[in-house]
């Protein structure tokens, strides 16, 4: 049964790498997928790409920072509706080898992590974001050795490290008056920018038992927590009159090197498939990630390193990423059916657990994907798919954050039941 439907297989990871883009809860993008060392053939490649078009819309929005700042910190007099998420694209490349009949490796290239928002400038809630972008790189090695448990079965005990690069930057407003002020009338807008680089390595172990005659997997996969270090970065404060400095602040009108501390989450999926009728599949997985690992990232300036660490209640603390994740659950299943020797179809539905606490926009989740697979021969597979989501409305506004410091204090909003789209290309050679 395994060689009638392998592209339905194919086309069912399609559809899994479409619902992890969509959802994307916390600072997930791409994820993490191996599921490419499973291939049957000895050399497979496989590449493709993922288009998002979420359509968050942000409402009600209104200034409550308690900071004033020259006295005209009031930033309601902009909008206080915003369109906060941009389009994006997600891609990835594999290539497995066979070294052995029973040992299979995978080299592989993703961008599990990321996000884009961008509200803009002329919104109420700018003091707390106009722009936020963050992205990722990974460049994994996995590795499966398989031996035969039963007279059907087999059991593959699978390992695996990756390099991963995580950058990104914040711009938001820091001081609102700058523009209604004299100094506006000199070129300052106010605004602030925190720029960031981190790397890191990580790991990861699983086991996956297999029946090919009737195309059943079941496994498990643990991926370890890459520990990011310390995170470089400059914090851009030229758009702030260096007058302004002063003793206890001397950061406004130049640029200073800070320095924090970030770890990205341990996951954990697990996986099951079956063929349950000649040219039919059935699949389903549950995913767990560790997400509340990022709360209160705290930068501060390198200068201060000597007077001890950089942490949430520092008294040097430059600014900080106010996330406050809490761990997310993603729910797959889907079926598959081959139509012919080149055809094949799939159709999936997924929840995403909304990883905010109220300081961000990711609530719960909710999508439908389908997909084709077309086969012109047997070293080549093409795959589209797309998908169409739900997600869920909520609100942002003060927080309870790490050492029991208020967060969410710079501004409130409101954002109802939006949609969220998403299309897939991808082909497998494999020979």
């Amino acid at each position: 049964m395994t060689k009638t439907i392998s592209t339905i297989i194919g086309g069912a990871l399609l559809l899994t790498s479409v619902a992890t883009a969509a959802q994307a809860g916390g600072l997930e993008r791409g994820g993490y997928n191996w599921d490419l060392l499973f291939s049957e053939e000895r050399f497979a490649t496989e590449g493709g790409v993922i288009y998002v078009m979420p359509d968050r819309k942000i409402k009600n929005a209104k200034d409550t920072s308690t900071n004033p700042r020259l006295g005209q910190d009031n930033e309601n007099y902009k909008k206080s509706t915003a369109s906060e998420t941009p389009d994006y694209s997600v891609y990835k490349f594999g290539a497995k080898v066979g070294i052995t009949p029973d040992l299979d490796c995978l080299g592989s290239y993703s961008q599990p992590w990321g996000v884009h928002t961008k509200p803009g400038a002329n919104w109420a809630g700018d003091n707390s974001n106009i722009e936020t972008k963050i992205s990722s790189d990974d460049w994994g090695l996995t590795c499966s050795y398989k031996f035969q448990v039963t007279e059907k079965g087999s059991f593959r005990v699978i390992g695996g490290v990756s390099y991963q690069e995580v950058e990104g930057f914040k711009t938001r407003m820091v001081n609102g008056g700058i523009p209604l002020s004299p100094y506006g009338k000199a070129g300052f807008d106010g605004t602030g920018r925190l720029e960031l680089k981190g790397d890191g390595v990580g790991w990861r172990i699983g086991g996956a038992y297999e029946i090919p005659e009737i195309a059943l997997r079941a496994s498990v996969m643990y991926n370890a927590a890459v520990d990011l270090g310390e995170v470089g970065g400059t914090l851009d404060l030229r758009e702030i009159p260096g007058a302004l400095a002063t003793p206890s602040n001397p950061l406004p009108g130049r640029i200073t090197d800070v320095y924090g501390h970030a770890k990205m989450p341990q996951s954990v999926e697990i996986k099951l498939q079956s063929g349950f009728a000649p040219g039919w599949l059935a699949y389903g997985s549950v995913k767990w990630v560790d997400w509340s690992v990022l709360d209160v990232i705290a930068f501060c300036p390198v200068a201060t390193k000597p007077r001890g660490g950089c942490s949430a209640s520092s008294s040097n603390r430059a600014t900080s990423l106010d996330l406050m994740f809490q761990d997310g659950w993603t729910v797959t299943a889907g079926v598959g059916h081959k139509f012919n020797d080149h055809w094949s179809g799939q159709l999936q539905v997924s929840w995403d657990k909304g990883t905010t606490t109220g300081l961000t926009t990711q609530t719960d989740t909710y999508l439908l994907s389908s997909g084709i697979a077309y086969s012109p021969n047997k070293n080549v597979e093409i795959r589209l798919g797309g998908a169409i989501g739900w997600l869920s409305s909520g609100s942002y506004g003060p927080t309870k954050c790490t050492g029991n410091q208020p967060c969410g204090t710079d501004v409130s909003y409101d954002f109802g039941d939006d949609l969220v789209t998403a299309v897939s290309l991808s082909g497998k050679m494999k020979f």
